[in-house]
């Protein structure tokens, strides 16, 4: 997918995710006070008059609820849900089926873009039971999956991949099966699942169309964060540091091309600045904020065993140059990372040396076996006196 514009192969944008990005915005440390976030959510409440997600943002976000404001939203609601149920009347006296589920799934449509998200679902599963096509049924399934993005229910959103993936099993079409790749890979994502979400990112880069998600320097982006923690360094150099698709975008994304390239480049100084960048980044996405520090410290560990592998020993005064860090706090990661069995090496404090162990994995899965053997012996032994009682 080149890097143009395509957005009007991509769904309606309903709901609106970039409201719950600037919702969850104004939730952070930084930014609870920034006006400009605020005016731009507020003045997008006012227009699309959302009165049900007005209130709960002022609830969430402790704003002063403006009680006219509410009050001409809610008139506003009631008068387009009246012209939908007036429609239906006369689609059911002098239309066919097909003219009545339109009208319904325009309600439904309607309750999810103002934010009532209950009414959206039941008005969803009212229209499903009076929808036969496959296609229809797999992008209402589609905006329920969006709704659960929104309001990040997990629940909703699993049982609706569940769903989706039931129905395109069925016969889905190309783009659909396409489109069911991005949205489970951006849940998997956010569930921290980013070797998953890696494989479905990688399959639809050159098949982009879910722009009712995110727009494709967004998708590209997460695609390169999923892929440099999942993929191996032959992987990651065949299909991301040489995508064609991948490399037209970093183009336009010049830090995030700075930070793929200075791990991959062994440029460990460059890359942990480029690190603590991504960190901070993280900090402020809706999908990516419980995971930051997981990431930096998975991201940390990837770098020192990149290097490490390349030598028997070297000095912690070398490591602590390569990385542009201290003596100290390199001593203090690697011994940190040590101990919990992350990094196969040890550290020679009086010589200041580093010296790798890598294990052999012959050896390993032979010590493995003796050790689970061992456990298993133990608890035959223990079942097996129980039974004699």
């Amino acid at each position: 997918m080149p890097a143009e514009n395509f957005e009007e192969e991509g769904l309606a944008k309903i709901p609106n995710l970039e409201l719950a990005n600037l919702k969850f915005l104004l939730s952070t440390t930084n930014n609870v006070n920034d006006e400009k976030i605020k005016a731009e959510l507020f003045e997008a409440i006012k227009a699309g008059s959302m009165a049900p997600f007005y209130e709960e943002v002022c609830s969430d976000l402790g704003w002063t609820v403006d009680a006219a404001l509410l009050e001409n939203m809610k008139k506003d609601n009631e008068i387009k849900l009246k012209e939908f149920d007036d429609s239906m009347v006369d689609a059911e006296t002098n239309q066919g089926e097909m003219e009545v589920r339109d009208i319904m799934l325009k309600k439904a449509e309607y309750y999810s873009s103002i934010g009532a998200k209950d009414l959206a679902l039941a008005q969803f599963r009212k229209t499903g039971e009076k929808t036969l096509t496959l296609g229809y049924r797999l992008d209402m399934m589609f905006h329920q999956i969006r709704i659960g993005l929104f309001y990040m229910d997990h629940t909703l959103i699993k049982t609706s991949l569940e769903k989706a993936q039931a129905l395109i099993d069925e016969g889905g079409d190309w783009d659909r099966r396409n489109r069911l790749k991005v949205y489970r890979g951006l849940y998997c994502m956010s569930v921290r699942d980013f070797k998953t979400a890696a494989g479905l990112f990688l399959d639809t880069v050159a098949t982009f169309t879910s722009y009712e998600l995110m727009d494709y320097k967004a998708f590209v982006t997460y695609t390169v964060f999923c892929s440099m923690i999942a993929l191996s360094r032959p992987d990651l150099r065949e299909k991301v540091v040489r995508g064609a698709e991948i490399l037209e975008v970093l183009h336009g994304l010049p830090d995030i091309r700075k930070y793929l390239f200075s791990l991959y480049n062994c440029q460990y100084a460059e890359f942990f600045t480029h690190l603590a960048e991504v960190e901070s980044s993280m900090k402020h996405d809706r999908y990516l904020s419980h995971h930051y520090r997981f990431y930096a410290r998975e991201m940390r560990i990837l770098a020192y065993t990149q290097l490490l592998e390349s030598y028997r020993s070297l000095t912690l005064d070398y490591m602590s140059k390569a990385f542009g860090v201290t003596t100290n706090f390199i001593d203090q990661e690697l011994s940190r990372f040590i101990a919990a069995g992350r990094l196969h090496c040890k550290i020679d404090k009086v010589g200041g040396v580093v010296e790798t162990n890598r294990p052999d994995s012959k050896n390993w899965q032979y010590q493995e076996t003796i050790k689970k053997g061992d456990i298993l012996l133990n608890r035959i032994q223990k079942l097996s006196r129980v039974i004699n009682i």
